[in-house]
């Protein structure tokens, strides 16, 4: 193609469509020549003997050569200058004879020379253009030239040579414009190109991304997600592309998620950490299956759209599971080689600790003297409840196979534990179990719960069923126990740690109750989680709850 070879594909896919409608229009033309000719030839005000033979025969064979050029442009995609370059010299030959047997420039067909001269400034390079223009010009001098030395006193040789210049003119004009857009299409070609390149690279590094990706709207519609967050969250992976409409409040099992993102957008920056548990969907606008609870950390970005573009948000799903596991397996290796000599090396010092205290107590009954043997006494007891959790997590007693009914254990802890603690017996508000029986042992289970209740008490308002236990099914058909208190609920930053060994907010605490009340759970089939969320029995709106999901 001469000077086009630089041009991309799609510039000279574009550059042939032209051609082709180069040649359309030609055709056009020509046949319409053809018509006027035939229905008034005698009175067609062109000055000249258009029923005369060489005018018909003109436009008998241009019409024949427009349809041949359409159907080579059409078939044969080469050499593209050689067919533009020879469909211009027919265009103004074809023209030239036309003008001739017309009568010159008294028949106004010289305004012909401007199609073929205006698509070679487009196709054309502007050396060719302006060349044809040149033929075309020297062509309708010499015409009338020619006429003035046959004694025609009325040649037009001003009107020709204005005709002349406005020929260059109108190559001049419509070259430089179609070099312009020329330009701009090949910025917007190769721009095109790399965008769509950066397209590909993204969607690699998004599909591959080890971390779920979820775009949003306003209100929680999803509109696409990569395939990691379609499998953190359980959802079939044929597409990212969600069902229109499709909001993260439409599956209960999703709600956290919204729950997270609402209170982002609320209160501002922050990650959130929630809790998806299993669920089950077959018919539902989005379908899934979610075996397992999972833990997942999100972080929220908001997109910047242009003014009046919709509102776009990202969230950045990570499950910490198994970051939570590894964290806990390390402190655990740790712990394992102390735990081996702990009962000689730490217990007996500290039995020794303890009965000296206890000795002095008896001779010493100044104020000063009690409150610092009281700080003794409290920070042994302390040290010794820690050394029976770890000898406790290094046991790992196998649990009892007996069923558990649920209804009648719950009543006889909340009366052994209100007993215990000195709570109002309204404190504590049982939900209904009906005839549930899970599958756990009866010792653990109660030293889970009472582990759970023991935190409540130091949250809850004291207030009648400000603490909760309640049994539900879940989506699966599971039976969960949630217990849950009036309390300001637990911050994201505390969530991300909460049942990670010797991490606690208490100065009197441990950092082990939490972490021996899952693994108590695990080593019976069952899960604690936490989730935060505002749902519940009646006229309960507390932030969150503990849930213990037994197995089937």
């Amino acid at each position: 193609m001469g000077p086009h070879h630089a041009l991309t594909a799609a510039s000279r896919e574009t550059f042939w469509r032209s051609l082709q409608t180069f040649t359309v229009t030609r055709i056009v033309i020509a046949f319409v020549l053809l018509v006027y000719l035939s229905v008034d030839a005698r009175h067609a005000p062109l000055g000249g003997q258009l029923g005369g033979t060489p005018y018909a025969e003109t436009c008998g064979a241009y019409l024949l050569a427009a349809l041949l050029f359409a159907t080579v442009t059409q078939y044969w995609r080469h050499r593209f200058m050689l067919q533009l370059s020879g469909q211009i010299l027919v265009d103004i030959g074809a023209i030239s004879l036309l003008y001739l047997s017309a009568g010159g420039a008294r028949s106004g067909l010289g305004l012909l020379y401007l199609f073929p001269l205006a698509g070679a400034a487009v196709l054309a390079p502007l050396v060719l253009a302006l060349f044809s223009a040149s033929l075309a010009t020297l062509f309708i001098l010499a015409e009338s030239t020619w006429r003035l030395f046959l004694k025609d006193q009325d040649a037009p040789l001003l009107q020709t040579g204005m005709m002349g210049a406005a020929f260059f003119a109108v190559v001049l004009v419509v070259s430089r414009l179609a070099a312009r857009l020329i330009g701009q299409e090949e910025l917007a070609a190769r721009r095109g190109v790399d965008l769509s390149v950066q397209q590909a690279v993204y969607r690699i590094v998004v599909d591959d991304a080890g971390d779920g990706i979820l775009v949003v709207g306003r209100g929680g519609v999803v509109f696409s997600g990569n395939p990691a967050a379609r499998r953190m969250l359980g959802l079939e992976a044929d597409s990212a592309e969600f069902p229109a409409d499709f909001r993260l409040q439409d599956n209960p099992a999703l709600e956290p998620v919204a729950q997270g993102f609402e209170a982002w957008r609320d209160a501002g920056p922050g990650d959130a950490y929630v809790t998806i548990k299993r669920w089950q969907e077959q018919d539902g606008p989005v379908r899934g299956r979610l075996d397992q609870p999972v833990h997942l950390k999100l972080r929220f970005a908001r997109v910047d759209t242009p003014i009046g573009a919709a509102e776009r948000s990202v969230i950045f799903m990570q499950d910490v599971s198994a970051i939570e596991n590894q964290a806990q397996q390390l402190k655990l290796a740790s712990m394992g080689r102390l735990t081996a000599s702990i009962a000689h090396e730490v217990r007996n010092p500290l039995s020794a600790i303890g009965h000296a205290t206890s000795l002095l107590a008896e001779d010493l009954s100044g104020p000063a003297e009690t409150r610092l043997l009281r700080i003794v006494g409290d920070n042994v007891a302390r040290v010794n409840r820690m050394v029976e959790d770890i000898l406790k997590l290094s046991r790992k007693v196998q649990p009892g196979a007996e069923p558990v009914h649920l209804k009648a254990f719950l009543e006889e802890l909340k009366a052994e534990f209100t007993e215990t603690h000195g709570l109002a017996d309204k404190m504590v508000w049982i939900g209904d179990a009906g005839s549930r029986t899970v599958r756990f042992d009866g010792l653990h289970l109660r030293e889970v719960l009472v582990n759970l209740l023991g935190n409540a008490i130091r949250y809850a308002s004291g207030k009648p069923a400000s603490i909760r236990l309640f049994p539900v099914l879940d989506a699966t058909g599971r039976v969960e126990l949630h217990v849950q208190d009036d309390g300001p609920g637990i911050t994201a930053e505390v969530r991300a740690h909460l049942f990670e060994p010797f991490y606690t907010t208490s100065s009197k605490g441990t950092g082990l109750g939490l972490y021996l009340a899952r693994e108590l759970c695990l080593n019976n089939g069952a899960m604690l989680d936490y989730e935060y969320r505002v749902d519940g029995p009646a006229g309960f709106d507390a932030p969150g709850r503990f849930v213990i999901t037994f197995s089937i």
